[in-house]
């Protein structure tokens, strides 16, 4: 970094008028997407990093001050429309792949006591909002969210929109992560009646061997059959999740699992790395080393899977996601409006994020808040009548700045440095020379282009987005630096 004199201020007024967008690209995602695929290129740049939910990212999070997030939430712009994610933490089986943290239980009853707890939750937290704050977004996720029943998914629903006034612009995107196995038949029509508009099926794998060895067996007609449902009912956006690395998984068989998705034809997709760290989560000890994919083998799965989904049509968007070129990420990647926070690529970055629920996080304007992860801590909390954040960071204007170039490298591909200039009232040459010296690899391997206009992530270089990010990451370099998977 640089030795300018950055401190908490920004060196001149911020402007009144900002560029026209400088991030829009009408042909993103139009070109020959298997130029993004370099072997040689990533085994030499693969390594560990953050997927930049957040940044400073989570690990940075310090306990919270007493007080701290009644004065965030009565402090809120009003102004600033909501997000609100519900972490649902239980499942009634264990997908031995899991590094989440997640309850295991068959007890329809725990969900029930779970459901008081939160309805506490968003009771207190609304009291303290000022105004009328119109919620754009909705997510339930875990877990299993449909560990629910439809009654109780209805009740949570009902007394979101008692506490809350929702946006009815054709844009609002209300989802729900679903597991396929624990739909009731009248789950997904119950949900769509009541205005979600979005689901995501985790499906990982259509291979019988690999289902067995990852204990999460679901037939592709199950998945057929919930796909066709869905679009009969009018849910605008379906995503599925894949993950390559399995146990079990050959090249030939992620080929064939591929080729049956593409053809159930979801809207977007995401296809995960699996990151086997026995060590850190307990249920992967039930997965033997022997039978997982080689590296190289791992990188030819990956190297097939972009192959058949540029060839079906599908834009990546970037991280492990890709998205039909019809579909709102899409749209909003060539518009220069696709944002990143800790639910993923999303088209609401204008909103304050709200969680509630155990482990969920916060992004309330520059605070970042977290839940505790405790169960029972979190009930204690709830029960005290406390608000449940335990821990907390307020994001310096520094920090903002990163963010701001890490997040447009990771959704747009590029950094405008008069753009960057303009907003923080610094010169982006001078003050990140050290982070442009650190991309000359990068640029000697065709992976990034650094000019007087910024730094774009060239096609070879958009599957190491990530690698190009973490030059930029102040705490990375400090520490850390074994708490993450590998990129690819």
């Amino acid at each position: 970094m640089s030795q300018l004199p950055f401190d908490e201020q920004p060196f001149t007024k911020r402007p009144t008028e900002i560029l026209q967008n400088p991030y829009a690209n009408a042909n993103r995602g139009f070109d020959s997407q298997m130029r993004l695929f370099d072997e040689e290129l990533i085994k030499k740049y693969n390594r560990s990093g953050p997927r930049y939910t957040s940044y400073p990212t989570a690990l940075e999070f310090m306990p919270i001050q007493v007080g701290t997030e009644e004065n965030i939430l009565k402090n809120r712009d009003e102004r600033v429309p909501l997000s609100l994610y519900f972490h649902i933490p239980f499942c009634r089986t264990l997908c031995y792949y899991c590094g989440c943290n997640k309850i295991i239980t068959k007890k329809n009853s725990n969900s029930g006591d779970y459901l008081e707890y939160l309805f506490r939750e968003i009771k207190h937290k609304r009291s303290l909002l000022k105004g009328d704050p119109m919620v754009e977004q909705v997510h339930f996720g875990g877990g299993t969210p449909t560990f629910l029943s439809d009654d109780e998914l209805l009740q949570l629903w009902d007394f979101l929109h008692q506490e809350f006034s929702f946006s009815d612009k054709d844009t609002a995107d209300f989802g729900i992560e679903i597991d396929p196995r624990e739909l009731r038949p009248t789950t997904l029509e119950t949900l769509r009646k009541a205005g979600f508009n979005r689901v995501s099926f985790g499906v990982q794998d259509l291979e019988e061997q690999v289902q067995i060895a990852v204990n999460r067996i679901q037939s592709e007609e199950l998945i057929r059959n919930v796909m066709t449902e869905s679009r009969r009912l009018g849910y605008r956006s379906i995503n599925i999740d894949l993950i390559y690395g399995l146990p079990h998984q050959t090249t030939d068989s992620l080929k064939n699992t591929v080729a049956k998705i593409i053809d159930i034809n979801p809207d977007r997709l995401s296809v995960f790395n699996y990151a086997h760290l026995p060590e850190r989560f307990t249920p992967q000890k039930q997965i033997k080393d022997k039978d997982l994919p080689s590296p190289a083998e791992k990188l030819t799965m990956l190297g097939d899977t972009i192959l058949a989904l540029s060839n079906a049509g599908y834009q990546y968007i970037g991280i492990d996601h890709f998205a039909r070129p019809d579909d709102e990420l899409a749209l909003a990647q060539r518009e220069g409006k696709l944002h990143r926070n800790f639910q993923g690529y999303t088209t609401h970055g204008n909103c304050d994020l709200l969680g509630f629920g155990v482990s969920s996080i916060s992004q309330i304007g520059q605070h970042f808040l977290q839940n505790d992860t405790d169960l029972s801590q979190y009930q204690q909390k709830i029960n005290a009548n406390q608000l449940p954040a335990t821990k907390h960071i307020h994001v310096k204007l520094t920090d903002e700045l990163r963010r701001y170039v890490i997040m447009n490298l990771l959704c747009h591909d590029y950094v405008d440095f008069k753009d960057v200039n303009m907003r923080y009232g610094i010169d982006a040459v001078t003050y990140f020379i050290d982070e442009i010296g650190q991309l000359q690899d990068m640029k000697n391997d065709k992976l990034v282009d650094i000019d007087a206009m910024g730094i774009r992530v060239l096609p070879k270089g958009r599957l190491l987005g990530r690698n190009v990010a973490m030059v930029f990451d102040e705490y990375l370099t400090k520490k850390h630096k074994n708490r993450f998977s590998k990129v690819i």
